[in-house]
């Protein structure tokens, strides 16, 4: 997939985060929260299913007794339809909003979640209701361009976490200072997750922000 030649990342100043502490970029969707289930509970309200046989999404949506999934265009639509409606309902990822806290005594943190514009104010709900006031910026494509944006505003040491490959590879090849971390929040994901020798896999978080820690620290 081609990136966008130039993204113009807002200034960390406007979002209130300062240029004297490290800077750790955090994803969402299977990182901070439980999308794959909060979605699969959408589904379920409509009459579908979301079966989880393959790291995918479009993919694990059926409906009940069929052997194909769902178009996949109308897979997007439902998908639409959970971010502008219902992804404030989602529940968090095991431990992450504890690790998150205990690094925001050390670092800036940025939540970065590649999610439909519509979603901005429910997703900012979802956060403030779990005691998260962090700035959150929506991204569309790999996280590479926007991440390398913010992350040249600030001379202290960077981090990322997002449980995709290829939002890690972009962010890895864009800013390679950056230390990339793997996490897959949803239990029945993990086994089926690809992983690379490029990102440390954590998926306990309170291990990750033990590594996140010791890889920001002077």
């Amino acid at each position: 997939m081609a990136e966008p030649p130039h993204i113009v990342a807002p200034s960390l100043a406007s979002l209130g985060l300062s240029h004297e502490r490290p800077l750790v970029l955090v994803d969402v969707d299977e990182v901070l929260g439980l999308f794959m289930q909060g979605f699969g509970d959408f589904l379920a309200g409509r009459g579908l299913e979301m079966r989880i046989d393959r790291f995918a999404l479009f993919q694990n949506i059926y409906r009940p007794g069929a052997t194909e999934h769902l178009d996949i265009a109308e897979g997007k639509k439902l998908f639409d339809a959970f971010f502008a409606g219902h992804c404030h309902e989602i529940e968090p990822a095991p431990g992450g909003i504890e690790a998150l806290n205990r690094l925001a005594g050390s670092a800036e943190i940025l939540i970065l979640s590649n999610a439909p514009a519509e979603a901005e104010r429910l997703r900012t709900q979802w956060l403030r209701k779990h005691g998260l006031s962090h700035p959150l910026i929506l991204n569309s494509g790999p996280k590479g361009p926007i991440a390398a944006g913010l992350i040249a505003q600030t001379p202290q040491k960077t981090a990322f976490v997002d449980d995709l490959l290829p939002n890690l590879d972009s962010v890895q090849d864009h800013s390679p200072p950056t230390a990339t971390f793997q996490h897959v929040a949803d239990l029945r994901l993990r086994p089926l997750a690809p992983r690379s020798d490029r990102h440390p896999r954590i998926d306990d978080w309170a291990e990750l922000a033990d590594a996140i820690e010791a890889a920001i620290r002077d």
